[in-house]
């Protein structure tokens, strides 16, 4: 599929100079750019890729000077990285997704599938899933019993919704999720061993929210584990049981959450972040990679470390860290010549 400058320019409001006829066919980094592609330049440390790019069009910032001469046709945007995502986003809506239900899906008689939706290969849906208008449901996927997914969203290949988990409209479900499996429940008895602790709750997804593949999300012991709306959650993160993640909050990929801790909106988690269980993290919370979370966290905090702590803190500790053999030689050096007085 091609599009032209004059077109991508309508797409998201921006003012061309070069061609206006030229067209592109596929994307490229501006390194990489060759001739067909389409780039972006948003961060100024790749300026200097610009004045050698192959790429036909690449999308600039609208006040950004070039000083040197270049090939490709410039499309002026207000955010050259907001932009690309907007235009991979309409790419996203236009290409074709087959439509109807594959030969080889099994459906029970019990579950309501909307005509409009699109079911792929080996797909199974179980009893009583209600799956709405324009869901598209990928090969191998596997929709368990009283399972409820949302208008126009995505399960991709292999994913597992399991039984009464809510997704919500727009989401994406990415490959070998796991959403609504038991939750770490287990109580010990008195032979030393464990026993289980039943979850009879569900998973509940909210509208546009983005779950990474191979991530999963328990199922709660009582009511809901619950992730709000507009969460994007990155690859290989595990979610407990009665977790509640509120809205617009981002977390990157091998972060483990504890059973029912609740974490506030629009925050933003690192990877490979351990948050301990029953916890609350405030609002518009930054948490550093590879910190760990051992109490409840105030709005607005930014902090490292482990146990996690102010971030500002951690790093003016850090410079002392890193001397702390010499600060321990300075002062054994100092008792010295003390002892000797």
């Amino acid at each position: 599929m091609k599009f032209t400058a004059s077109q991508i320019a309508d797409l998201v409001s921006g003012t061309i100079e070069g061609n206006a006829s030229i067209e592109v066919y596929k994307l490229s980094k501006i390194e990489e750019g060759s001739k067909g592609s389409l780039s972006f330049l948003a961060n100024p440390k790749y300026t200097s890729f610009l004045y050698d790019t192959d790429a036909s069009i690449t999308l600039v910032h609208k006040d950004f000077v070039a000083e040197k001469p270049f090939k490709t046709t410039l499309i002026r945007v207000s955010d050259p990285y907001e932009s690309f995502s907007k235009l991979l986003s309409h790419y996203d809506d236009i290409k074709a997704i087959p439509k109807g239900i594959a030969a080889t899906a099994v459906i029970s008689d019990q579950a309501n599938v909307h005509k409009t939706a699109s079911i792929g290969n080996f797909v199974v849906i179980e009893a009583n899933a209600q799956i709405a208008a324009g869901v598209h449901i990928d090969h191998q996927a596997y929709i368990g019993a009283d399972v409820v997914i949302g208008k126009n969203s995505i399960i991709l290949t292999g994913a597992r919704i399991l039984d009464a988990s809510v997704i919500g409209e727009n989401c994406v479900v990415a490959s070998n999720a796991v959403i609504g499996a038991d939750g770490f429940g287990w109580a010990p008895n008195s032979k030393g061993s464990y026993d289980k602790v039943p979850q009879t709750g569900n998973v509940v997804l909210g509208d546009y929210v983005d779950v990474g593949a191979n991530t999963t999300i328990d199922r709660a012991t009582l009511g809901s584990t619950k992730v709000g709306k507009g969460v994007k959650l990155d690859n290989l993160i595990q979610i407990g049981h009665n977790v509640e993640i509120g809205e617009h909050t981002v977390i990157a990929a091998q972060t483990g959450i504890a059973g029912s801790t609740k974490i506030g909106s629009h925050c933003q988690i690192g990877g490979q972040v351990g948050i301990s269980g029953h916890l609350t993290i405030g609002n518009r919370v930054g948490i550093q990679a590879k910190s760990g979370i051992l109490k409840n966290i105030k709005d607005d905090a930014k902090i490292m470390g482990y146990p996690a702590f102010d971030y500002t803190s951690f790093n003016k500790s850090y410079v002392h860290f890193r001397n702390l053999h010499q600060h321990i030689s300075d002062l054994q050096a100092l008792k010295k010549k003390l002892d000797h007085e």
